[in-house]
């Protein structure tokens, strides 16, 4: 399954003949024969600065005017200032991203991005990370986002972009941090930030997180956490520099599944009822370990080499909301028409579902990076060429629990449901009912994945006001999964959808194209198109039917600009763009399906970051999504919907403003307009604003913080799961919390 668009081919050519020319017009490198020596670097701003000029991506140009697409920086500053623990806080700052799982909730990140899912588009440190659990950000310096599909620059997926965790690495200058925190709901919390220059090139530093706690205001969201971080980096400033860092969690929390749909929206009971059972829990072990290797052959030639390991491991046991019925002698019926009952709120009740499974992800990855600065004639270059080799693996043993309601079987016999308990649909009492049901193993799903890519870029500065960005990547992609429970020897009854065996082989080229123009420093307008692919099996798992599929296709067109006013202070950005999915995957007749599905997005965003006046400084993101099926079968029920968990409108602000000397005050609001909990659009979750604050008193060595979040105690909807018809988890209540940093 070779792919070569007419532009790929295009590019092909371009990038096939001059590639020799140029290494014959390139002056010869110069020797290195002296030691390197270290030019002073003037870092203007200060520690509380929310505007990044840059990002951490070694396939992103440094200065963010030369990158064709919308990128969005949340940094510690910004972070620290909200009070932002975890990754999905920190992602409150970028409008276009909603949220299905969290901390103190699912299993996991599962984020929507520009209206797709980017399950499995996080990264950390330039790597996929590819395991769903619980980020927190004592170990990350900042988060950053890249619109739009950019499989040329990371393979397989990114349809509506890529999330980058940037963790802390030692530098050469001594410093440590401590701090601690507390909120009104309960959750307690501490961490550390040691770094220590070990000599003139090289540096230790480690941190650490512990708490616990509620997470939210909601019940049953325990969580119980602690992490370690370290990073050891010799060659500071020669040529060779060399990072090792790790990367060291545990999680215990409690799940929070939400609140199941009724009657288009999501029941109308307590903000803080669940369904669960306080035996619940996820236990989640994390461990990512990377080595650097960067070598600068000559001032404009730089090679790197980078290796990364990450591995999930998670033990669930969780009860989640499966649907609605009533309770009488025979047991529970679910109602005759899913999540619709005219009957009062009192005579429902709820089935349970069990979700209890091991599961185990790991991936290691291995990529080296070449980048170069040369000229051809008049033009510039800045080259980037990178090969990348990888391997996946996925395991999952699930469980299951068949139990009763009302004294009668909930599942039928040799059924692996897991129906394991029904409580009332209001004031369910955090029942035990079901807590006792023997637990047994069901299906086990396995996986594998290697990846190999090569890939180049070269931005071409054809005048001092136009620059042309062009980029190819080639992926091989070999997967396949099994299922234990559809192997010939497993009882019919218990047979499902899910594939005995796959294998599928993915062979795709990935494009980047945009055009730049600069006519001043402070000012860059681009056009861009990008591509992206995701294979059937890319999750490594898959249902009959899609084995033997060609990947789904991705496209975007954006066109947008980038400002920089008051001295450089105040970044500005605006762009509009188009993401188009073509070969979507759409279901025709059971265990069928076929790629004429289209989902478009068409959109804009805009946003500032930065200072206003010396004091007073803001971060501000709006985004427009009119997203919708256009071509879909039939049996879908999907077409001319929107798409799960897609806002027509979110904005996000935050500002601070020092009204004295040791004084900051500040706040913000996040808008969100409505969204629709599943695919076929009959559970809609309203739109919300809700307010936060913070009042900080601010000392050289330490600052004392107070930060307010929900301020008008607004009931929203935080996450929404698309799965038993829609299911959407409450946000937190009014809460407050107080926290102490300090610096030695």
């Amino acid at each position: 399954m070779n792919r070569l668009n007419p532009i790929a081919a295009a590019l092909v050519a371009v990038f096939a003949s001059p590639l020799p020319l140029y290494a014959q017009q390139a002056p010869a490198p110069k020797a290195d024969a002296s030691p390197a020596i270290l030019q002073e670097v003037v870092v203007e701003g200060s520690r509380g600065d929310f505007n990044a000029n840059g990002t951490s991506l070694t396939k992103l140009p440094a200065d963010l005017h030369d990158v064709p697409q919308s990128v969005v920086v949340v940094n510690k500053a910004l972070m620290q200032s909200q009070g932002a623990n975890s990754l999905s806080d920190a992602l409150r700052n970028v409008a276009g991203i909603t949220l299905g799982g969290a901390e103190g909730g699912q299993i996991g990140n599962n984020i929507n991005l520009n209206g797709f899912s980017a399950r499995t588009d996080i990264y950390l440190d330039g790597f996929r990370d590819r395991g769903q659990y619980y980020r927190d950000t004592f170990a990350i310096d900042e988060v950053e986002v890249l619109m739009g599909p950019s499989s040329m620059l990371f393979g397989r997926g990114s349809t509506g972009g890529v999330i980058n965790q940037v963790t802390k690495k030692a530098n050469l200058r001594e410093a440590t941090e401590v701090s601690a925190s507390a909120t009104t709901n309960g959750l307690v919390r501490t961490t550390a930030d040691y770094n220590h220059p070990l000599s003139d090139t090289s540096a230790l530093r480690l941190s650490a997180m512990a708490q616990s706690g509620k997470a939210t205001t909601r019940d049953q969201t325990d969580v119980q956490d602690f992490g370690l971080a370290g990073s050891y980096v010799f060659g500071i400033g020669t040529p060779t520099e060399i990072t090792l860092s790790a990367l060291i969690q545990h999680n215990h929390d409690m799940p929070d599944y939400g609140l199941p749909p009724l009657n288009g929206h999501p029941a109308n009971v307590g903000r803080d009822t669940a369904y669960g059972l306080n035996s619940d829990h996820t236990n989640q072990d994390v461990a990512s370990l990377n080595t650097t290797i960067r070598h600068k052959i000559t001032p404009d030639i730089v090679l790197r080499n980078q290796t990364q390991f990450n591995y999930v491991r998670t033990s669930a046991v969780e009860t989640a909301p499966n649907t609605i019925g009533t309770v009488s002698a025979a047991g529970f019926t679910p109602l005759p028409t899913s999540a619709v009952s005219a009957l009062p709120l009192s005579s429902l009740y709820v089935r349970g579902q069990s979700h209890d499974r091991d599961i185990r992800d790991y991936s290691m990855f291995n990529q080296t990076e070449l980048s170069a600065k040369l000229s051809t004639g008049s033009v510039t270059h800045e080259l980037l060429a990178g090969f990348e080799i990888g391997h996946d693996g996925y395991d999952n043993q699930g469980y299951y629990r068949n139990g009763s309601c009302n004294g009668v079987a909930l599942n039928a016999p040799s059924t692996v449901a897991g129906y394991n308990d029904c409580v009332p649909l209001i004031n369910p009492g955090y029942s035990t009912a079901g807590s006792n049901v023997v637990s047994q193993a069901g299906n086990r799903a396995g996986g594998s994945a290697n990846t190999v890519a090569a890939y180049i870029n070269d931005t071409a500065s054809i005048t001092q006001q136009f620059k042309l960005v062009g980029g190819l990547r080639f992926d091989r992609y070999i997967a396949s999964i099994t299922n234990s429970l559809n192997s010939v020897t497993a009882p019919a009854a218990a047979k499902n959808t899910t594939l005995p065996s796959a294998q599928q082989t993915v062979n795709f080229t990935s494009v980047r194209l945009g055009g730049i123009w600069q006519p001043s420093a402070e000012q860059s307008y681009y056009l861009s198109y990008g591509t992206s692919f995701n294979p059937s099996l890319e999750q490594l798992t898959g249902t009959t039917g899609q084995q033997n599929l060609d990947p789904e296709k991705n496209r975007s067109y954006e066109l947008g600009g980038k400002w920089d006013l008051l001295n450089d202070k105040l970044s500005l950005n605006a762009a509009a763009f188009q993401i188009t999915k073509d070969n979507a995957r759409s279901q025709v007749s059971t265990g069928v399906y076929v790629l004429d599905g289209t989902v478009r997005v068409n959109g804009a965003r805009a946003g500032a970051t930065g200072h206003i006046t010396k004091d007073w400084q803001v971060a501000l993101g709006y985004t427009y999504l009119d997203a919708k099926v256009i071509q879909s079968s039939a049996l879908d029920g999907t077409q001319g919907k929107i798409p799960v968990n897609t806002p027509k409108n979110t904005l996000t602000s935050w500002t601070t403003y020092k009204v004295a000397p040791h004084w900051e005050v500040g706040g913000g609001a996040s808008y969100m307009s409505a969204r629709f909990a599943n695919p076929t659009n009959t559970v809609q979750a309203g739109g919300y604003t809700r307010w936060d604050a913070t009042l900080a008193y601010t000392q050289p060595k330490y600052d004392i913080r107070l930060n307010l979040f929900n301020l008008t105690n607004k009931m929203y909807y935080d996450a929404l799961i698309q799965s038993d018809g829609g299911r959407s988890v409450p946000g937190t209540g009014r809460t407050a919390m107080l926290s102490l940093n300090y610096r030695l």
